[in-house]
């Protein structure tokens, strides 16, 4: 039997924090990592990490222990996404990409109701839930280092299979010749941060804008909010039936045009039907903007850097996940809860100019 562990209010926020720069640190080490110890083993040893994390929490005999398992949990997860992402880029088309952060979102809300039902059970049933998900990590690792032989037997993409920008046939392509430290470099990891931060804001405000702004109530926005990122898993299913006759960036200018839409309904002064349906509006749109960039990597940068431009485009992404929210928080509180839906529209525009001006630089 665990003696009850109690939580210091106001100390979640920090243990995310930390969990996640040091998850943004893992993922900037991430090609070092790989040059030596190649892909499968390192998303395998990560992915250990993880679920060992997970199993920390579960058993923490005190507050302390939260903080180790925060630690090696963001170890673990850094280098793991940054793997997984360099990978598929390198060896997949663009509905692999796809498809593979769809699954992320089934897995983003598998998780809470595991939790949820965990819950139930007793007032500590959630180092139950804890263990469950830990112990799906630690079967999961179990089966990479049972494929450990499988990940050399995958072929590099050609560099005639990379597709060109809208374009539905394999072409002959230039060698792409950017630098990681190049200005697109760096533009391609501000993407990252930028859009994610805007996405994880506007899903951890969302509900207080329609409660306090639009008069739903608690049980209706919860259910926008969860439509929200409901429709940004199927927006990356759909975006996976025509990203390889699109090509990365036409999928990624044409949703984001469709988020623009929603973004500026929302923003709007109208019901708060009208408003939830903005949010699945955009949703669908920015769907592609994380998994298109990513996949995007070869044809942009050179093909020794693409492990280092992705890995670094996952850590600006955990950064900006982690400081954009806490502006927005304070923002909201502090200003008024409008800022909400302004952060949305600012982030989509933001992404949009950035994007459009990262395909003129590659």
């Amino acid at each position: 039997m665990h003696e009850t562990l109690s939580l210091p209010i106001g100390l979640a926020g920090p243990l995310l924090l930390f969990g996640t720069l040091i998850g943004a640190g893992s993922s900037l080490n991430s090609a070092r990592l790989i040059r030596r110890f190649t892909t499968g083993p390192v998303v395998m040893v990560s992915c250990a990490l993880t679920g060992i994390g997970l199993l920390l929490i579960a058993n923490a005999p005190a507050v302390g222990w939260l903080w180790l398992a925060a630690g090696v949990m963001g170890l673990g997860a850094g280098a793991v996404d940054a793997g997984l992402n360099g990978f598929v880029a390198k060896h997949y088309e663009g509905r692999h990409m796809s498809w593979l952060h769809a699954c992320w979102g089934v897995g983003a809300t598998g998780g809470p109701f595991i939790l949820a039902a965990a819950l139930t059970t007793s007032h500590e049933g959630w180092r139950v839930g804890y263990l469950v998900i830990g112990g799906v990590q630690i079967t999961l690792a179990i089966v990479f280092l049972a494929t450990l032989p499988l990940w050399r037997r995958v072929p590099e993409r050609t560099l005639a299979k990379l597709k060109a920008s809208g374009a539905g046939k394999e072409q002959d392509v230039a060698p792409p010749s950017m630098a990681a430290n190049s200005t697109a470099g760096k533009l391609s990891a501000s993407i990252f941060a930028i859009y994610v931060g805007a996405e994880v804001a506007a899903g951890l405000w969302i509900a207080t804008f329609l409660v306090e702004a639009r008069g739903a109530s608690p049980a209706m926005a919860g259910v926008c909010a969860t439509a929200y990122y409901a429709s940004i898993t199927l927006g990356r299913i759909l975006s996976g039936l025509v990203v390889d006759k699109w090509g990365n960036r036409v999928t990624i200018s044409r949703g984001l045009w469709l988020a623009l839409v929603g973004a500026v309904l929302l923003a709007m002064p109208t019901s708060v039907p009208v408003a939830g349906g903005s949010l699945v509006l955009i949703g669908l749109g920015i769907a592609a903007v994380y998994p298109g960039l990513m996949h995007e990597v070869p044809r942009r940068f050179r093909t020794e850097d693409v492990q280092t431009v992705i890995g670094r485009q996952n850590s600006a992404a955990y950064i900006g996940g982690a400081i954009v929210p806490l502006i927005a928080g304070g923002l909201v509180q502090e200003v008024s809860v409008l800022f909400v839906p302004a952060i949305l529209l600012l982030g989509v525009v933001a992404t949009k100019l950035a994007i459009r001006r990262l395909d003129q630089l590659t």
